[in-house]
């Protein structure tokens, strides 16, 4: 974790009766507001200012950044004493530090990024006297998902004029046009997170570290995240090696992906490492994002990088793009976290080097379980929480050696460092991170939710119950649950996801909510969201394209970030020429880009397609991460800045065609559930 820091580490031990352990209490983790704090001022264009919640949290988020703020980091291991003596040994290792970053969490449309400008502009001064050629830049390095990139540009421009020096990376070609000298002189500069993965960024990298312009050089992003791996055997013992510790037990090519995942982190950190001892001139350009030291560094929807969800782990196991599995991937979260350097614990080493602190924003962190905060304290300034050392153990191991060593080197999980883990783990949220709400700068605006019920044919109830691969002929039916399917014995929901999602009947719907706004408000402009995993949104935009009167805007694969990026402006802002004018009233998004766009302005209007599932059925769903991505959906629209007084959600709702409850009523009924929807934003009222 770098040099020197085993010199603040203090061991200690003790004895412990093992029937006096109890079992940890472990309550919702919390979120606490900034009510307490005192507020800082800053001075924003025109007659902006912030509000009284956002200088708190401000006062906070640079009390971080100050290095005012301390957090004891600890580890512990647990043995049994030897014999049947009823006592353990408990160690302990533990360190004070200095927090080098932090989460703003605060909800939907409250300000975060307006936070995050005032913190840039606090320190604005002190950070344009620190650029220092050849590597240490003025500017603070924004990390967003591609969709927000020019949106970040915009709201920069609309709060201030202290910050003229604004870059845009789209991807490598916008890449190609920005000298050393402009990445020095910058205030502001926004990249995708997932660069990694823009067509030649890493062969440029690759080029510029080794001079290698050899294909055979440019290391691959692995497309797994992470794998679950089975711990045991039960009721056959199995002789097992530490070649293969689990006797076969597990899927020969988890292994195989552990290391293409090693061998590519390996190699991309060797090369970031060449590529910081060259030397280029101020006139060159094209020089990558990882090559320069930034003041400090933000990365928006910090919640899409983490990736212990049981959706990620799902996704792992997908290979590639678009298997047979049917399952379509529309974005590599490796790449983000490779980019953001998650597993190197020294952070002078990691990809994006900073001098004062990182921060993250999030409306709604998903901190419902330890190891979701545990990444979240390592990415956000490398905090030391216990349990991190065997959290990348059980997730992205990198050899088969590991697994064989963790068996013998990992703290064990006895209630007693469970306890210290929830307790540690709560005391990370409560020191970095604050939420606080905005109830008043939603007065005056309505959330008037409806759920859409049709009721699809008979034709198309076949084709609904045919679709349920691997179920029994005697368990088809209409009210098959997602968890009815289990992806151990064979079999395969994607399939009947697809189905459901491009049933004939929830086209008929789509068409006829959107013909019923139009009627209202002929100008309005209506946002779509769908699953992108299962093709939903092609088969919105295609029952919607095949409507002559109708018609959408969708991204093409073919699309570039930049493309992208001009697309979502025809829904952000007001139309001004004819040709706006003559443009579809309806945007279709995938989820994949629900979190962080503001289409207020213009949207009041909203249609989630089709309920969201991620999984492959049995116990691999995540209702909080999907409850979740529907909340982000809904507050594109619902969040302040909203200049009519109702905002209207649809959610289709196929039924069957007597009426029946099927798949639909089944995963709104979850993902509007009020305790998964509290431990997906995580609010302390």
């Amino acid at each position: 974790r770098g040099e020197g820091m085993e010199r603040d580490v203090s061991l200690s031990f003790r004895l412990l009766s093992i029937s006096q352990q109890k079992d940890p209490v472990l309550r919702r983790f919390l979120l606490h507001n900034c009510r307490e704090l005192d507020e800082t001022s800053v001075e924003l264009k025109g007659n902006f200012d912030l509000y009284e919640r956002q200088k708190k949290a401000l006062t906070k988020m640079l009390n971080i950044e100050g290095g005012n703020v301390d957090f004891e980091e600890i580890e512990m291991s647990e043995q049994p004493m030897p014999g049947s003596t009823g006592w353990s040994l408990v160690a302990k290792a533990k360190r004070t530090s200095q927090l080098k970053g932090g989460v703003i969490a605060d909800a939907i449309g409250s300000g975060k990024t307006v936070i995050s400008i005032a913190i840039i502009l606090k320190g604005i001064a002190a950070a344009r006297k620190r650029s220092k050629y050849p590597r240490k830049s003025s500017a603070t390095l924004v990390v967003v998902p591609p969709a927000l990139i020019s949106q970040w540009r915009d709201e920069i421009k609309k709060f201030t004029d202290e910050l003229p020096n604004v870059l845009c990376i789209y991807d490598d070609s916008s890449l190609k046009s920005i000298t050393v000298e402009m990445m020095l002189e910058a205030d502001v500069v926004i990249c995708p997170v997932d660069l990694l993965e823009a067509k030649n960024y890493m062969a440029r990298v690759t080029r510029l570290a080794t001079g290698s312009t050899k294909e055979f050089d440019v290391p691959k992003v692995p497309s797994n995240t992470g794998q679950v791996e089975k711990s045991g055997a039960q009721g056959v013992w199995i002789p097992a090696s530490s070649q293969d510790p689990y006797g076969g037990a597990n899927n020969a090519n988890n292994q195989k992906r552990r290391n293409e995942a090693a061998y590519f982190t390996y190699l991309y950190h060797d090369y970031i490492s060449k590529l910081r001892q060259k030397s280029f001139k101020g006139h060159e350009k094209g020089i990558p994002i990882e090559y320069f030291e930034w003041e400090r560094v933000f990365v928006d929807e910090i919640h899409e990088c983490l990736c212990t969800t049981k959706d990620e782990l799902s996704e792992a196991k997908k290979n590639n793009s678009n298997d047979k599995s049917g399952f379509h991937r529309e974005k590599n979260r490796r790449a983000g976290r490779e980019f953001l350097g998650i597993t190197t614990k020294d952070i002078a080493r990691r990809p994006l080097v900073f001098r004062t602190a990182i921060f993250g924003l999030t409306a709604t962190p998903l901190l419902d379980s330890t190891n979701r905060v545990i990444e979240l304290a390592n990415l956000m300034g490398n905090a030391y929480v216990i349990g991190l050392s065997s959290h990348w153990r059980r997730l992205e191991r990198e050899s088969g050696r590991d697994i064989f060593l963790s068996n013998f080197l990992e703290p064990k999980q006895s209630r007693e460092i469970r306890k210290n883990i929830y307790a540690k783990c709560q005391d990370y949220l409560d020191f970095a991170c604050c939420k606080n709400k905005n109830e008043e700068d939603m007065e005056g605006i309505e959330l008037v939710e409806e759920v859409s019920a049709i009721r699809m044919t008979e034709d198309e109830g076949e084709l609904y119950k045919s679709s349920q691969s691997g179920i029994s002929p005697d368990s088809k039916g209409f009210g098959i649950k997602a968890e009815d399917f289990d992806p151990t014995a064979g079999h395969d929901i994607s399939r009947f996801l697809r189905q459901n999602a491009r049933l004939a009947s929830r086209g008929k719907k789509l068409i006829q909510l959107c013909k019923q706004i139009l009627e209202g408000d002929e100008h309005t402009k209506i946002v779509v969201f769908a699953d992108g995993r299962i093709s939903a949104g092609h088969a919105a935009a295609d029952f919607l394209r095949n409507e002559e009167s109708l018609g959408c805007t969708f991204f093409d694969e073919n699309d570039s970030v930049e493309e992208q990026n001009k697309k979502l402006a025809w829904y952000q802002y007001a139309d001004v020429t004819a040709e706006d004018k003559k443009r579809p009233r309806v945007l279709v998004l995938n989820f994949a880009h629900a979190a962080g766009l503001n289409l207020q302005a213009e949207c009041n209007n909203l249609i989630l397609f089709s309920p969201l599932y991620i999984g492959d059925g049995g116990t691999t769903s995540d209702p909080v991460a999907d409850a979740s991505t529907e909340l982000q959906a809904i507050g594109r629209v619902f969040r302040p800045g909203q200049p009519k007084s109702k905002v209207n959600v649809y959610r289709i709702h196929v039924q069957g065609p007597n009426g029946e409850e099927c798949l639909d009523g089944q995963l709104i009924r979850r993902n509007t559930d009020e305790e998964t929807i509290q431990m997906a934003v995580n609010a302390d009222d």
